[in-house]
């Protein structure tokens, strides 16, 4: 009886990480791109600007969370074949049992709806971005080239949720510049798993080779560079000092890449740099403070 116990009482904990994990809390990074209007808006100071852009961020954590939970029970069989996947994915490495995951979902939306609730506004954007995840799993991510620009559209639609909750327009300038750099990650995602695991990795990589990525991605990132550096010295020139640094980013991302075989998560890449780490924040500290009107 107390070996069965102990069992019992070791089993427990393991089993609420693998839920944990399986919300995928490190990928929620990538949800910071909802708090971009406020920070170019200025209106950091208002504190309930603050607290509906926050709240829109858990909301989107949420959203998010779900949706990595619809293309785990999508991609449960497919999965288990999979060298790293079969190990790392709490379904398909059994650590998680399907009925315990369709509680969790069920909840995760329960929850989503309840705070929908006190951002009413932000339902259209959040449906939206279900939706194209929905899509995705489904039918996207199987097609070259919409895979990527899917990707890319669930960072458009998070800036478009930091917009629609501060009741602010979203800036063409923000939307192009965000949309470039998210086309340059999902293409060095594609580069990665391409050299990774190869086609096996994933159907549609059959369609992809590196140096058609590779061309994506170049072509991305000078798009971005070149967008953010027209709006800076358009709109904001104060913030002229920060368009090397977000040269710096892009330069050390590729490094993380290609010397150090990073980018498949870029989560994982920037997580892991401290550079890289040091250059977000600088940004956003430069940035706060010219909005501020602190100047340089």
């Amino acid at each position: 009886m107390e070996s069965h116990s102990s069992t019992g009482q070791v089993q427990n904990p393991l089993q609420i990480s693998a839920l944990i994990r399986l919300l995928r809390p490190r990928q929620w990074i990538k949800n910071g791109f909802v708090l971009a209007p406020l920070i170019f808006t200025g209106l950091f100071t208002d504190l309930l600007a603050v607290q509906h852009a926050v709240l829109a961020l858990l909301l989107f954590c949420l959203a998010s969370s779900a949706a990595y939970i619809v293309n785990d029970l999508r991609d449960i069989e497919r999965d288990r074949q999979h060298p790293e996947k079969s190990r790392k994915r709490p379904l398909a490495s059994g650590e998680v049992r399907e009925y315990h995951t369709f509680i969790l979902l069920a909840l995760l939306y329960l929850l989503l709806g309840s705070g929908l609730l006190f951002l009413p506004a932000l339902t259209p954007v959040i449906v939206a971005y279900l939706i194209l995840n929905l899509a995705y799993s489904l039918y996207l991510k199987h097609q070259p080239v919409l895979d990527i620009f899917s990707i890319a559209s669930g960072f458009v639609l998070r800036v478009v949720a930091g917009a629609v909750t501060l009741a602010v327009p979203l800036s063409n300038w923000m939307f192009v510049t965000t949309f470039c750099l998210a086309l340059y990650l999902a293409a060095i995602k594609r580069r990665q798993e391409l050299l990774h695991s190869g086609e096996a990795g994933r159907q549609v990589l059959e369609n992809y080779s590196v140096q058609l990525v590779d061309r994506y991605a170049e072509m991305a990132a000078t798009g971005a560079l070149l967008f953010y550096s027209l709006f800076v010295m358009q709109e904001k020139p104060q913030l002229v000092i920060t368009i090397p640094l977000v040269l710096f980013g892009l330069f050390r991302y590729w490094f993380i890449v290609e010397r150090q075989a990073g980018g498949e998560s870029p989560t994982d890449a920037m997580l892991s740099d401290l550079p890289l780490v040091c250059t977000v924040l600088l940004w956003v500290a430069i940035s706060g403070w010219v909005m501020l009107g602190g100047g340089l």
